[in-house]
């Protein structure tokens, strides 16, 4: 759940989310659309018993300062807080009393300040252009939960936008020792179907901003390959679901679908990376 203080901010769920709209927002999107990303993107957490609350909490408060606010996401957030779900959650967590009558009370003003109308929104800041963080064919590994090594391939780098988006593939690298080049070159696209996932290729683009630290330790470059395909982000733009803020996200798509197969079989659906780095015809991939 990741809960550091009793302050509806103080959350990393919540700092995730409203960071992710206001990433978003910056960019020019508009508030609807913008809610509609962040639905699809946190799907594991809005099914989430104890994190789902924070998700609710997060999209309210960004909403209330653009002056936005949903009335069914007021009334959402009005019914878990009245109800008294969010309470009952840290205290089966192990809060203490003095933190779940802190919690309360911040529950309560947080309410009172969103029924309220903003007099101004917040205006979105100017962004500066930035440049992808990783090079076409950089090759990253990272560790799984499972202990082992797992994989992924930068396929394209966007300079069109000023967010220095870079399009990353996870793999099905799934192994004991740090992979090689050629563990890549030989590697399989990872395929998901967890959850509400039903046969998704893991693959998005990644923009410079999610790559900050502490998440960017979590990959080590093993090295470069080539790739033949020019993927350009101009042509994935209708694609929601093609563009991810969270880039630990390519890290969580492996360990739950590794996860998933040890309980209900490996996945049959099979995609060799060289096929999408290689067919130069290959340039749809969702």
């Amino acid at each position: 759940m990741g809960t550091w203080s009793t302050s509806i901010k103080g959350n990393d769920t919540v700092s995730d989310v409203y960071s992710s709209y206001f990433d978003l927002y910056n960019n020019g999107e508009k508030p609807e659309n913008i809610t509609e990303k962040l639905f699809d993107e946190y799907k594991e957490i809005l099914d989430d018993q104890y994190d789902s609350n924070n998700f609710w909490f997060a999209l309210a408060l960004a909403q209330w300062e653009t002056k936005s606010l949903d009335k069914k996401v007021f009334g959402k957030v009005k019914e878990i807080i009245d109800s008294g779900n969010d309470l009952k959650n840290w205290e089966e967590l192990g809060a203490n009393k003095s933190d779940i009558k802190k919690r309360q009370i911040v529950l309560e003003k947080f309410l009172q300040k969103i029924h309220s109308e903003r007099e101004k929104a917040k205006l979105p800041k100017i962004i500066k252009p930035k440049d992808p963080i990783f090079k076409t064919g950089d090759c990253l590994t990272f560790k799984l939960k499972n202990g082992n090594y797992g994989g992924a391939i930068v396929l394209g780098s966007d300079f069109e936008s000023k967010h220095g988006y870079n399009l990353i593939a996870s793999t099905r690298i799934n192994q004991k020792e740090r992979p090689t080049l050629n563990d890549f070159q030989n590697a399989q696209l990872l395929i998901v179907n967890y959850g509400n996932w039903n046969d998704i290729k893991a693959v998005g683009w990644y923009p410079n901003a999610c790559f900050k630290k502490p998440d960017r330790d979590l990959f080590e470059l093993v090295g470069n390959i080539q790739v033949d395909v020019d993927y350009k982000i101009s042509n994935t733009n209708e694609r929601q679901d093609a563009f991810i803020v969270v880039c630990s996200m390519i890290i969580k798509f492996a360990d739950n679908q590794f996860q998933f197969e040890e309980k209900n079989g490996v996945i049959k659906v099979k995609l060799p990376i060289k096929k999408i780095i290689k067919n130069k015809r290959f340039f749809i991939i969702w």
